[in-house]
């Protein structure tokens, strides 16, 4: 995680920043603003054919009650984007805050072992749909894609909720991007 593709500062600007050092600056205030908005911290996991892989990700929310529908942004580049188009599915993983080491050894791609039935080390089986969910979980929600939104260098994938459920008990606490050191986006 941390700041994508390196580029520069990226407009629109307020008015009177117009100069490449003002643009600078009002894009790292802008992060900085950003980064303050809460936000959970996840795995989601992916799967098209016998490929699968688990990502960090922390651009999650419900956006509809009927149905149930659940929306996660992907950027293109990212191996999960590639499998979640191919696949049509993903399963989100909760994270406890006592596991808050977990969401490191998603940051790139991963080891998947089908026989071992792990990612990365970590044991998982496969949801409803066949995407894979973390044993240790605390809670998992399994979708289908419904519907793909281009957003910019980011895809929005909007999945309706076919099976969700809690591995843990449901009290346990779920990590959130405030309980790490970690930042992306804005």
């Amino acid at each position: 995680m941390g700041e994508p593709g390196g580029a520069g500062p990226i407009g629109p600007y307020p008015p009177g920043v117009d100069s490449p050092e003002g643009q600078d600056e009002y894009d790292r205030l802008r992060r900085r603003v950003l980064w303050t908005l809460p936000s959970g911290l996840y795995v989601v996991g992916s799967r098209a054919g016998e490929r699968r892989n688990g990502m960090t990700i922390n651009w999650v929310s419900q956006v509809s009650f009927e149905p149930k529908l659940l929306a996660i942004s992907v950027e293109k580049t990212a191996f999960t984007h590639e499998l979640i188009v191919e696949g049509q599915v993903f399963a989100l993983n909760t994270v406890s805050r006592e596991d808050r080491a977990i969401v490191r050894k998603f940051t790139k791609p991963v080891e998947a072992d089908a026989d071992a039935m792990t990612l990365n080390g970590f044991p998982f089986h496969d949801g409803l749909t066949g995407a894979p969910i973390l044993d240790q979980a605390p809670a998992y929600v399994d979708c289908e894609v419904r519907q793909t939104v281009d957003v910019g260098n980011h895809s929005l994938f909007i999945g309706e909720v076919v099976d969700a459920g809690f591995q843990a008990d449901e009290a346990t606490e779920v990590l959130r991007m405030e309980d790490t050191r970690m930042n992306y986006g804005g």
